[in-house]
């Protein structure tokens, strides 16, 4: 940089004259240029920011619809049931009840809890097609808690209403039996689908000819 000092006659005013080199101006020419292109990149950068939150938060939102509205898969492994056996009770003097008793065998390392609910179908499995009946009123006799790895006792209610024959009444004991008997002929088995865990239970056949008998609701 040149410095100029000028000093006019009869007069104490004195000038500086500052004169740049070409290199200066570029210089300051440059830092000018770098400040914009910083400012260009800066906002670059908060706009890749701000799409990228705005995607992120669709993407997470159309992933939690799509996850909560595809139903998840029935899960017919966790528990297996083994039939144990038939029993056919007095409710009252016009109604009986058929129970089916089975073993239920938890397979996973987590306890289950089974009761009676909204959330709990019982359906019937027909013999012919292998398809499902909503016909028959099955429900679970009690809830039942399974832990990891455990077997435990529960029990199938078929309420059906019938006369209850008396003591001695045979015609009508075997009316009963047959009642039952064809009720249960088309049928293979029970199929429980518990839609909170998403957890399939089948109950299969084995029941023979029933045999009555008189107990306390």
């Amino acid at each position: 940089m040149r410095i100029r000092l000028m000093v006019s006659q009869g007069c104490d005013e004195i000038n500086l004259l500052h004169s740049e080199e070409p290199w200066v101006y570029k210089i300051r020419t440059l830092r000018i240029e770098l400040r914009s292109l910083g400012a260009t990149v800066m906002s670059a950068r908060t706009w890749i920011v701000v799409a990228a939150i705005l995607l992120g938060g669709i993407g997470g939102t159309l992933y939690h619809q799509y996850a909560v509205r595809r139903p998840q898969p029935w899960n017919a492994g966790a528990i297996t049931a083994t039939y144990v056996g038939t029993q056919l009770l007095e409710i009252d003097p016009s109604n009986a009840r058929l129970q089916l008793s089975y073993e239920l065998q938890n397979n996973t390392d987590t306890d289950y809890r089974l009761a009676d609910g909204p959330g709990v179908v019982v359906m019937s499995r027909m013999v012919n097609d292998g398809g499902l009946s909503s016909q028959d009123d099955v429900r679970l006799a009690f809830p039942t808690f399974l832990p990891a790895r455990q077997r435990v006792r529960a029990t199938l209610n078929l309420p059906r209403q019938f006369k209850w024959p008396a003591k001695g009444d045979a015609p009508l004991q075997n009316k009963l039996k047959d009642f039952i008997n064809q009720r249960l002929s088309g049928i293979d088995g029970f199929v429980l689908f518990d839609q909170g865990d998403r957890c399939q239970i089948e109950f299969p056949r084995g029941w023979q000819p029933l045999k009555l008998a008189s107990a306390a609701d």
